[in-house]
């Protein structure tokens, strides 16, 4: 997988670039920045710029309050250059050219530089891992054109690439990027409708799963779901975030790693995800029913509760009180279809050790460690339930040995009698 990784950014960062660059240079075949053919290399160059500048930016804002991302790492990727001097220097952008009237690529200006203040800069041939994030977007972007990039996706990225890269082991560090990608990709395959805008309305699109969140809180707690309404307070202000970006934007990194923990390992992982939502809402319900539209606002968006325990706990609650949770919450095998096979199902053991050398991929402890986000399941038991089904059969049983259960028995048989005899 790591050397797939590898034919990926050969293939499509790297090749590319030297190809652009040997034609400008041979110019024989008439490929310039001006070329009108959409499909030339240049072309191609500017719409990959617009992305990568949006990639650029982002990738810079992951997790502020964290120095992590800022410093450099470690194994820095020589051969494969960062895109940095693609995004700072010669930037040959779409804004740069323009068309004409009579359909003429003309330049409109010379490429504006960053200033030294807009950045802090590594030396040259080190390269900091909000850099790393930045090429791990740029090729997922690339290798699925029909779902392109949209913001958000690095602050889902960020967590998983953290917990690879910080492994302490430095022999599985090193393969954080490859690892971070494939982790990534297979993530995003199950929340992918979120992020494409011609699914929104339908069932899998964010659309749908706030019509499902809605529908969850009405169910959860009547009050709170009418207060909402009537404020006007629409789930499209603040849950539109919780879902589409799975709470990255809501809790510090640690308190998110342990919310990640219990989401991801739940087999209907982004059912679980509602009752989060919801029990977060539920846990700050006096505040907001005392509110008006403004304070609701300001809760929501900047969620003040910060015990994650107790809110995975009432999210538990939650998740208990639906009927068809009750085999899984009682241990028993669930129905639910299992999670595709990819990059995190493919170590799913039961002594969570990674496959051995003839088997798989060596597989770092820091995957091993997201893999089990998936591995581990909510090993509930409904005990309630079970108490209650036990008592009733006592019941019966007591019931049936008892002296006096013969007698009234007896009683009855002679009733029937005697009406019978009456009736005649």
């Amino acid at each position: 997988m790591r050397s797939l990784y590898d034919q990926y950014v050969e293939e499509v960062i790297l090749q590319p670039d030297e190809e652009r660059q040997g034609a400008s240079v041979e110019g024989s075949g008439g490929d310039h920045p001006l070329n009108l053919n959409p499909n030339s290399q240049w072309a191609k160059h500017f719409e990959d710029n617009e992305t990568l500048q949006q990639i650029d930016k982002d990738c810079r804002r992951l997790c502020p309050d964290l120095n992590f991302f800022q410093q450099a790492s470690r194994w820095p990727r020589r051969r494969q250059a960062s895109l940095r001097h693609r995004v700072e220097t010669g930037l040959l952008e779409a804004q740069t050219f323009g068309r004409s009237q009579f359909g003429v690529n003309t330049l409109l200006a010379r490429p504006a530089r960053r200033r030294n203040s807009d950045m802090f800069r590594l030396p040259e041939g080190q390269e900091a891992h909000w850099e790393v994030c930045e090429r791990l977007l740029f090729l997922y972007t690339k290798l699925n054109p029909g779902q392109g990039y949209v913001q958000g996706m690095n602050e889902v990225l960020g967590p998983i690439y953290y917990v690879l890269a910080s492994d302490p082991n430095p022999d599985w560090a090193a393969h954080a990027e490859p690892d971070a990608f494939f982790c990534f990709t297979s993530l995003m395959s199950e929340i992918r409708d979120h992020f494409i805008k011609e699914l929104d309305s339908s069932q899998s699109g964010i659309q749908g799963r706030m019509r499902q969140f809605q529908a969850r809180l009405r169910l959860l707690d009547l009050p709170l779901h009418s207060r909402l309404t009537q404020l006007g307070l629409k789930s499209e202000f603040y849950a539109f975030r919780y879902l589409t970006l799975l709470l990255s934007q809501e809790f510090r990194l640690p308190d998110l790693l342990r919310v990640w923990d219990s989401l991801l390992a739940d087999p209907q992982r982004f059912n679980f995800l509602l009752d989060v939502c919801c029990a977060m809402l539920v846990l700050i319900r006096d505040q907001l029913l005392a509110a008006d539209f403004s304070d609701c606002m300001r809760l929501v968006q900047n969620y003040p509760y910060a015990d994650v325990r107790q809110i995975l706990a009432k999210a538990h609650e939650f998740y208990t009180r639906r009927p068809h949770n009750a085999a899984s919450a009682s241990g028993a095998p669930s129905s639910a279809p299992g999670r595709p096979a990819g990059a995190l199902g493919s170590f799913d053991s039961q002594d969570g050790a990674p496959p051995s050398p003839g088997k798989g991929s060596p597989v770092s402890p820091g995957l091993r460690r997201v893999g089990s986000l998936l591995r581990r399941r909510h090993r509930r038991r409904c005990l309630t339930v079970a108490n209650k089904l036990a008592r009733h059969r006592r019941g019966v049983s007591l019931f049936v040995q008892h002296p006096s259960a013969i007698i009234i028995f007896q009683f009855v048989i002679f009733c029937v009698l005697v009406v019978s005899v009456i009736s005649l």
